[in-house]
């Protein structure tokens, strides 16, 4: 990652040059735009918001990442989770470490405020070494379930659940 580059929490003032980032991010990849700003802007209007993280390169919001609260429960019992998406780069700086350096940063926030596990909807090949595990992942019901859907137990000695349910903030459900 950049040296110049400092992760920190996202603030009220830096909504529009998140909007701004995620939507260049997003149409710079093959999969093209889709719904990701608004995501954002509705998870927080909600006010669903776990963490939100920016990488901030002198003044400049060059990175950004979200998680969100969820509905999870585990063998019957309610337990504390986070959705990660979006984590949007700047298109220039891509490959550079940026994003991890948010995802590494979120997932300690996390760890920090107490929630067990993480769950995300994403690349296969990417997500892993984070700890992401589509084997945990499909141990829970969900609508989001697929080889794409991963999650992860944020304390690494935990057992893993045998099983359970898994819903994403409702705003995930409203982007149609």
């Amino acid at each position: 990652m950049p040296d110049e580059i400092v992760i920190r929490a996202a603030t009220a003032a830096d909504g529009d040059a998140i909007d701004s980032l995620i939507r260049s991010a997003f149409c710079a990849t093959e999969f093209g735009h889709q719904g990701e700003a608004e995501l954002v802007r509705m998870i927080g209007d909600d006010g669903d918001v776990m963490t939100s993280l920016v990488a901030d390169r002198e003044g400049e919001i060059v990175g950004h990442v979200l998680f969100s609260r969820m509905d999870v429960e585990a063998e019957g019992a309610p337990l504390r989770a986070a959705g990660l998406a979006p984590v949007s780069v700047s298109p220039a700086l891509q490959g550079q470490g940026i994003g991890a350096a948010l995802i590494r940063a979120g997932l300690d926030g996390l760890r920090g405020q107490g929630v067990r596990m993480s769950f995300v909807l994403g690349h296969e090949a990417y997500y892993p070494r984070f700890g992401y595990s589509p084997e945990l992942a499909a141990r829970f019901a969900s609508p989001f379930a697929g080889p794409h859907f991963m999650a992860m137990m944020l304390d690494s000695g935990a057992e893993w659940p045998q099983g359970g349910r898994a819903d994403y903030a409702p705003a995930f459900g409203r982007l149609g």
